[in-house]
């Protein structure tokens, strides 16, 4: 990527924060995942983009480096140890000023080279760590999943997304990132996003879902079923039973992220009111309404 700006590659300002550089990756990385663009090689090409530039400026040592070397931030350490050594050496940020001394220059390559040549033993380094976005349903979260990720570099891998994942959990995958240059492979981290449900509100790990009670029932008491995300439970409905009240179902909610625990159902009341009333019901409501009047 020489040449290219990480910053203006995310769409973020150099003084960005980690936050929102972390904000624009996801943004873009979804925008562009292989898995959204099927055979487009525009969007694979700045999916890869996307993911260095992150890589850089998501890291506090990186991205001070490339602050201030720019494109050549790789070669740091080299410039700042034959700066060391050779007097009069001085470079600013993105190579637009090079100054040199009486021998700077060629004791500056010839450090900055000396890693190359043949016999030489570079030193060993950590891969890099690689986030990924996954999107997963409430249903997928409740009883976990597999997906098949793309990474940067094109491949695909197969992964388990655990029970209870909620919007911004990161699952580590240890040894599943980036190659290590004679050195362990970095981890993957699969950064969840849950879509909303028609049914349920989800609240950490309780659940809220609303139920039909009929007029008679909530007046007189009785039975109703309450849909739950493992299938139907019978609820007993007190008699008097006012709108709106909630009925705690304990353990029926979503399982506590890498433990057996799980959350309860809140189970809400709407009281339906009965419609196409015969003559009869209606002599009824307003025989009822002459005893309770208000």
């Amino acid at each position: 990527m020489a040449g290219k700006d990480y910053y203006n590659i995310l769409g973020v300002s150099r003084s960005a924060s980690e936050r929102e550089i972390k904000q624009a990756y996801r943004r873009l990385a979804r925008k562009y995942h292989p898995d959204v663009n099927p055979g487009d090689k525009s969007a694979e090409e700045k999916f890869k983009q996307v993911n260095e530039a992150h890589e850089v400026l998501s890291d506090k040592e990186k991205r001070a480096k490339y602050d201030k070397y720019g494109d050549q931030w790789q070669y740091a350490d080299q410039f700042e140890k034959a700066g060391r050594q050779a007097p009069g050496w001085d470079f600013r940020q993105g190579g637009t000023r090079v100054r040199f001394s009486q021998g700077g220059f060629d004791s500056l390559f010839d450090d900055l080279f000396r890693g190359f040549r043949p016999g030489a033993q570079p030193r060993a380094g950590r891969g890099r760590d690689i986030e990924v976005p996954v999107e997963v349903t409430l249903e997928e979260a409740f009883g976990g999943s597999t997906r098949t990720v793309s990474l940067a570099d094109g491949k695909r891998l197969e992964v388990k997304i655990p029970p209870g994942v909620k919007n911004g959990s990161r699952v580590r995958l240890a040894g599943k990132g980036g190659e290590g240059y004679g050195g362990v492979k970095g981890d993957l981290y699969l950064v969840t996003s849950v879509k909303p449900h028609r049914l349920f509100e989800r609240r950490g790990d309780d659940l809220q879902v609303g139920v039909k009670v009929p007029l008679a029932v909530a007046m007189l008491g009785g039975e109703v079923q309450v849909t739950t995300l493992k299938g139907k439970l019978a609820l007993k409905i007190p008699p008097e039973t006012q709108n709106g009240r909630s009925f705690r179902l304990k353990g029926q909610g979503m399982p506590h992220l890498g433990n057996s625990a799980r959350g309860d159902l809140l189970a809400r009341v709407d009281v339906v009111l009965p419609a196409n009333l015969t003559q009869q019901e209606k002599e009824l409501f307003k025989r009822l309404g002459e005893l309770r009047p208000g």
